[in-house]
């Protein structure tokens, strides 16, 4: 299975940006229109074939028809803060949007989460109280700040249970 991602014109663009920010990730194919089609003109760039971290994506110039929104997203799972912020800074750079809870819109749209491992490590917290903290204290967020849920499980007393 292949994601293919619809762009107005900029295929080219954002799969450079993407593999720069990811390990284990290239640009593989840039095919050209043969022809005029509704969306590019012939010898414009049509699709890019790509990989992130391992995965494949297609980048279609489909033209301004079709729009990304939030009903699909990419989620990242990251090592620590570290490896948040630098997802976090490059999708967002050149025109990107924050939004909360780990979410953003990177410059043409796409939705991503940047979503720590040890978030997801707290909110699995067998403590209901400590489970609760952590998604409490994410809930306050853009970009998730891992310190900060520390902290926010950190001050919930151990449970008795």
């Amino acid at each position: 299975m292949v994601t293919c991602l619809w762009f107005d014109g900029a295929a080219e663009e954002a799969a450079r940006r993407y593999t720069e920010l990811f390990p284990r990730s290239s640009v593989d194919a840039v095919v050209r229109s043969p022809a005029d089609n509704p969306s590019v003109s012939e010898g414009a760039v049509l699709t890019v074939e790509f990989t992130l971290d391992g995965r494949r994506f297609l980048g279609l110039n489909g033209g301004p028809a079709f729009t990304p929104n939030e009903a699909v997203s990419i989620q990242v799972h990251t090592a620590d803060q570290a490896e948040t912020d630098h997802y976090w800074d490059g999708l967002t750079a050149g025109g990107g949007q924050e939004s909360r809870c780990g979410w953003l819109k990177d410059p043409w749209g796409f939705s991503w989460q940047v979503v720590p491992r040890r978030l997801t490590e707290l909110m699995a917290d067998p403590d209901p109280d400590r489970a609760r903290a952590a998604m409490q204290s994410m809930m306050t967020m853009g970009k998730i700040d891992v310190a900060e849920l520390e902290r926010a499980v950190a001050a919930v007393p151990p449970s008795s249970s």
